[in-house]
């Protein structure tokens, strides 16, 4: 086994995948927090400047697996994960049994639950560590890691998750992690509509929309995070932060998992239909985006 707890004098070697908005910020703040860090990534222009910055570029996922303690994956969804997982040249193919597998992404139950058996298959420890936070807490280290797994690994991975975020909770058996951001990225689309639809209610009753943000904003009915993305919708910022394509992923992944439990989800489901509208213009934009068919005429809103 490779016990990290063990190795007192050279930190363990950490394999990172997947090195997009989130990725590559983490990989960052391994290697400033003392870790050794392999990447690869399909485009390997990605690697280039953590290279730079002290990592170590593989050829393939089977060759960094092999030089690492640790694996992380923060790849976009479950094919992705599983073909650098499985593929001809996978993960699998160099990872050595005891390996720890950290999974990062947001890939849904039924992906974890398959990567976990395939973990077990193949002699690797996993951890369902999914995050809750987008591009700016990922560059500070300021994300929440929702982790689960057997409880003999938190103490050996806590040091990489310390790396990567202010704080982690752990919840259980693996699967529990993504479960709870499943729940959580739920309640992030139903404020996001919730703010748009309002926004275009006050608009179209006449008022000035900056007024409601103002009269929400330190009470109990503003989220901070409602706020913020209010006062976006109506500066018109779309930049991405949370990209609005990888958001209409997270609601199909909540129905789905409504559906496993026999729930109905019916607010999730009518956001499902609304943000399909907007996906054409819109994917890679933020997911504050959905504004502008929360109104019909969101020029007036945004001027």
């Amino acid at each position: 086994m490779n016990d990290i707890t063990d190795r007192n004098t050279t930190a363990p070697t950490i394999a990172v995948f997947g090195l997009g908005r989130m990725g590559t910020p983490m990989a960052h703040n391994l290697l400033a927090a003392g870790f050794s860090v392999v990447v690869w990534n399909r485009q390997p222009e990605r690697v280039t400047a953590l290279v730079e910055a002290g990592a170590t570029a593989a050829p393939s996922p089977a060759q960094a697996a092999a030089r690492a303690d640790i694996i992380l994956t923060m790849l976009t969804d479950g094919n992705a994960t599983a073909d650098v997982f499985a593929g001809p040249t996978g993960i699998i193919e160099g990872a050595k049994p005891g390996t720890i597998w950290i999974q990062m992404a947001t890939i849904g139950l039924d992906w974890t639950e398959h990567f976990a058996r395939a973990a077990a298959e193949h002699g690797l420890e996993f951890v369902d560590a999914p995050v809750s936070g987008s591009d700016g807490p990922a560059r500070a280290g300021e994300l929440i890691v929702l982790a689960s797994g057997p409880p003999p690994l938190e103490e050996r991975v806590q040091p990489v998750l310390d790396a990567l975020g202010r704080t982690a909770v752990w919840l259980g058996p693996a699967g529990n992690g993504t479960s709870m951001k499943v729940a959580l990225n739920n309640w992030l689309a139903v404020q996001v509509e919730g703010v748009a639809e309002t926004l275009a209610l006050a608009e179209a009753m006449g008022l000035d929309a900056h007024l409601f943000i103002d009269a929400i904003a330190g009470g109990p009915l503003g989220s901070p995070y409602a706020v913020a993305k209010g006062r976006a919708m109506i500066a018109g910022n779309f930049e991405p932060g949370f990209a609005l394509r990888l958001a209409f992923k997270d609601v199909d992944l909540a129905l789905e998992a409504a559906h496993h439990h026999r729930l109905e989800l019916p607010m999730t489901d009518a956001i499902a239909q609304r943000w399909q509208t907007a996906m054409p213009d819109h994917a890679d934009h933020d997911v504050d985006s959905v504004i502008t068919v929360a109104t019909t005429d969101h020029h007036a809103l945004l001027s």
